[in-house]
């Protein structure tokens, strides 16, 4: 049975834009496929724990600078049991809205907390890092209120995007499908534009089918 982990990166709700895409592709995956098993993570109602000053000494252990105490593996465990239930996944669905040119900070915090060595990553001083995920997708579903691509600098920059896709093939996420709707306010025809988007949001299903 395929696990997919949907990770909803906008506080909005029902009224997040690119909450709106994600779900258009979940429920025409679920609808080609009933078994597919949808584990829901809303960033902005999760209990995610503080990377702390425990929980960074810890990290460093990894690298040779210090012990892993008790107070330290105390902190280190609540680390693993979040990244467990990503590492669970067989498939990343994200729904990102651009703030200030990058990701929401809810993101950026659950992102911190993951990302560490032995779990989603490997060092070594010679060939440096390495992925550690393998054989897993990514959908991911961006949105902006006035940025677009290729729009002049004045419109924003994009660290939002390249900072999420550099994540994704940093920890081994390979297979990765985007869909965007940019801008969501300047634009001619919002609603034709959101609509091309949903299209293409569901359209992603049809690699899985």
């Amino acid at each position: 049975m395929t696990k997919i982990l949907y990770i909803a990166a906008s506080p909005r709700g029902p009224m997040s834009q690119s909450g709106k895409l994600a779900e258009a592709y979940l429920a025409a995956r679920q609808a080609d496929q009933p078994d597919v098993a949808i584990d829901r993570l809303e960033l902005w109602n999760a209990d995610l724990p503080e990377f702390d000053g425990d929980k960074a000494a810890a990290k460093m252990t990894f690298f040779g600078v210090g012990d892993m105490d008790a107070p330290r593996q105390s902190a280190w465990d609540q680390v693993v049991a979040v990244t467990n239930r990503f590492i669970g996944a067989d498939e990343y669905v994200l729904s990102v809205p651009m703030w200030n040119g990058g990701i929401p900070y809810k993101l950026k915090q659950y992102i911190d907390i993951i990302t560490q060595p032995g779990l989603l990553f490997g060092f070594d001083p010679e060939a440096g890092y390495s992925g550690l995920l393998s054989g897993k997708l990514a959908r991911v579903f961006y949105t902006s209120g006035v940025y677009a691509p290729g729009a002049p600098a004045y419109y924003g920059t994009d660290h939002h995007s390249t900072y999420l896709g550099w994540w994704l093939d940093f920890i081994g996420v390979r297979e990765i499908e985007t869909v965007r709707f940019q801008p969501s306010l300047l634009t001619a025809d919002p609603a034709g534009d959101q609509l091309k988007a949903l299209e293409c949001a569901q359209g992603l299903h049809l690699q899985q089918a």
